[in-house]
């Protein structure tokens, strides 16, 4: 793990795991918390999350020109003081009082932004600590902060809910983006191209140039967008009720969010030494093996059926974003690449909000069954989108394509 022997990348990688822990006990504290307001739902979830993704969402384009134009670490330093300042208020609320739906909606929301603006400078940030040569390295071993971190989190969350309050989980959030904030302090950084003075137009309409003429980027951003609509968000909002109703509460869906992590990391490892020669064509093959998770869960199979198929989910995530980041770190100018990277993010989630809020409501009337196939066959389409892009198909590990 070369990556590792660079001191920048080991102190961003401490700070970045131990953030991934806390933001992986989130989703299941935030789950269970709403759902225990008096008359909780499955839409009160999909709101609650929907609006942590909304800000996200809005904020990502402004992110992506900050993040060039005034520094990455510094951007990204201030959206972790002001994710550590929201949860901490959310968790003490929590503990502390009884916080209405609005109080669910509007922390996250903050938190939400924040990360709009920590994304697009990590993407850039990471070919700054590390020589080109250890990029793909680099990035395996950033997804496996992500990976580790669901796997720990959640399980850890479904404990703390089951045995005492989700507030200290959102709490234990709260802790982590206070440590990133510390070991990005501590990173050493050369100097770097910025990007040049001009109007935030100017900027914005660079980077959307850059992201556009590359048929191959926009294209499966398109896919990612639909598919994190018709599938993520059934998976994550319906999967918490089926959990709740049918599998025995928190400490499932933390095992199965845990399986997933614990697969991501396995698909994370095998990336430190796997190299493929058409990097995009492996990455979308490996998501066919989705279906078989969302269709057990809707079934209701065993908690440990279900887990499988979220750990080989897991896997194929892991392996799909460390080929789709390391490709957009080689073939983006790095000068614009914070910029493009929120155009990434910013296309894959405009849907996934509007997931969230209606899912709950379209499964009240067409069934769960009906909806996880649905994301099912919506998942085999993009993947078959994807393998037909000329350039998707061409593209090399290590040279350009339009």
């Amino acid at each position: 793990m070369g990556a590792l022997h660079e001191r920048n990348f080991r102190l961003y990688f401490l700070g970045q795991l131990t953030s991934a822990i806390g933001t992986g006990m989130t989703p299941v504290a935030l789950s269970f918390a709403v759902l225990a307001l008096r008359h909780g739902s499955a839409s009160d979830v999909g709101t609650v999350l929907a609006a942590q993704t909304v800000p996200l969402v809005v904020f990502l384009l402004v992110g992506g020109v900050a993040g060039d134009r005034f520094g990455r670490r510094r951007v990204m330093l201030g959206a972790d003081v002001l994710r550590a300042s929201a949860e901490t208020a959310l968790g003490a609320w929590i503990l502390f009082g009884h916080p209405p739906l609005w109080g669910f909606l509007l922390l996250p929301a903050l938190v939400g932004t924040g990360t709009a603006f920590f994304m697009p400078s990590l993407t850039g940030l990471i070919p700054q600590i590390v020589p080109s040569d250890r990029l793909t390295q680099a990035n395996a071993l950033n997804g496996l902060t992500f990976s580790i971190g669901a796997i720990i989190g959640p399980s850890v969350a479904g404990v703390i809910v089951a045995t005492a309050n989700p507030g200290w989980a959102i709490l234990a959030d709260a802790v982590s983006y206070v440590l990133s904030v510390c070991s990005l302090a501590a990173l050493r950084l050369g100097p770097v191209t910025e990007a040049s003075s001009g109007s935030f137009y100017d900027q914005l309409r660079r980077g959307w140039h850059e992201f556009w003429s590359r048929t191959w980027l926009w294209a499966t951003v398109m896919v990612a967008s639909f598919s994190n609509m018709a599938m993520m968000a059934p998976f994550l909002v319906l999967g918490a009720v089926i959990s709740k109703e049918s599998l025995g509460g928190a400490t499932a869906w933390g095992t199965i969010l845990g399986a997933e992590g614990a697969g991501a990391v396995v698909g994370g490892v095998a990336m430190l030494r796997l190299r493929f020669s058409r990097p995009l064509v492996a990455a979308a093959i490996t998501l066919l093996v989705w279906p078989y998770p969302l269709l057990v869960l809707a079934y209701r199979a065993p908690v440990p059926v279900i887990a499988i198929g979220a750990f080989l989910g897991g896997a194929a995530f892991a392996v799909f974003d460390t080929q789709w980041q390391t490709t957009m770190q080689r073939e983006i100018p790095a000068e614009v690449l914070s910029r493009v990277s929120a155009y990434d993010w910013f296309g894959s989630l405009i849907f996934l909000p509007l997931g969230y809020a209606i899912v709950g409501p379209i499964a009240s009337v067409l069934g769960i069954h009906a909806m996880f196939i649905i994301a099912s066959a919506s998942l085999i389409v993009g993947i078959a989108v994807i393998l037909l892009i000329p350039s998707a198909r061409q593209i090399r590990a290590s040279t350009g394509a339009n």
